[in-house]
Order: structure tokens, then C-alpha cells, then sequence
């Protein structure tokens, strides 16, 4: 048994854990799903099948849950989150062009995760920084006014 496939083992052990204690719940599927991402990260179709199969309900039930919330995420996400405001104040004040210099800077577009997984880059409706536009969000640490590549890589330089 090769260590990549000892370590599937021990998180689908651990998913069947969190199945088993959340039986009890009346409706047990989201909280198993959230667990589930904690878990493996993300909710590939694999692991939502082993779901489905553990809590003997169709498989189709448990993708239509996952790609209806839009928290769950059927691919990897990065370390961290990075959240581009688009609400009006900030597309107003150049969240657009925000947007093409953090695509630019980290080669992804928005919805897409760097190759290195240290970015997840996502569109938000509004972030409640209005004062700041435009803004981006990096776990709780809200960037505004960076209106240049030099402070942008500074800022981005943070999390490496």
C-alpha cells in the first residue's frame, strides 16, 4: 500500500466517523458534506459517491446539494481565498481593473485556483468596505485602494 493511498484510507475512516456520529441528525447530508470538505479539502466525485453509499441515498441527491450551495467546491481550493468585491461602489471605483491585475499577477481568472494552491481567486457581490474601494479580501484582512501592480505584489507577498 503506496502512503498517498494510506493517508485516502485514514480521511475516508475519518469520513465514515462523521457519518456514523451524524446519523442522529434529522437532516444530516449538509452538515456530512461540510465535514467532508473539511476533510479531503473539496468534494470530488468520488467522495461524494462513498456519501451517497454510506448514507444509502442516490447519488444524485448529494451532487445536486453540492452544486447547489455554492460554498461546497467540486475542484481544490487554494490556501487562501482571495475575494474581489464587486458590489457598486467598488466596480464604480475600479474593481474591474482590479480584477485583470490580480488575474495578471497570479495567472488565473477569477474562479480559478493557482497552480501552486496558495490562491483561490473569487468574485463577491459586496464585502461591506464600500469606504475602501476597490476592495479585495484575503481570509479576514480586507486591501483597499490598491490601484498599483507594486502594491498588489507587496500585499500578495504576505502570504507566501
Amino acid at each position: 500500500m503506496t502512503p498517498a493511498t494510506q493517508q485516502d484510507n485514514l480521511l475516508y475512516d475519518q469520513l465514515r466517523e462523521v457519518i456514523a456520529a451524524s446519523r442522529e441528525l434529522r437532516n444530516p447530508l449538509i452538515e456530512v458534506l461540510r465535514q467532508a470538505q473539511e476533510i479531503f479539502g473539496y468534494l470530488p466525485v468520488e467522495v461524494q459517491e462513498f456519501i451517497a453509499r454510506e448514507m444509502n441515498i442516490p447519488a444524485n441527491k448529494v451532487f445536486g446539494v453540492v452544486t447547489f450551495y455554492n460554498f461546497f467546491t467540486m475542484t481544490p481550493r487554494g490556501k487562501y481565498t482571495l475575494n474581489i468585491c464587486m458590489g457598486t461602489a467598488c466596480y464604480v471605483k475600479g474593481a474591474p481593473k482590479l480584477a485583470q491585475m490580480i488575474e495578471e499577477e497570479l495567472g488565473v481568472k477569477v474562479g480559478e485556483t493557482t497552480q501552486d494552491n496558495r490562491f483561490t481567486v473569487s468574485a463577491v457581490r459586496c464585502v461591506g468596505a464600500c469606504s475602501l474601494a476597490p476592495v479585495f479580501v484575503i481570509g479576514d484582512e480586507a486591501y483597499g485602494r490598491v490601484d498599483t501592480r507594486d502594491k498588489l505584489s507587496e500585499i500578495l507577498k504576505k502570504y507566501e
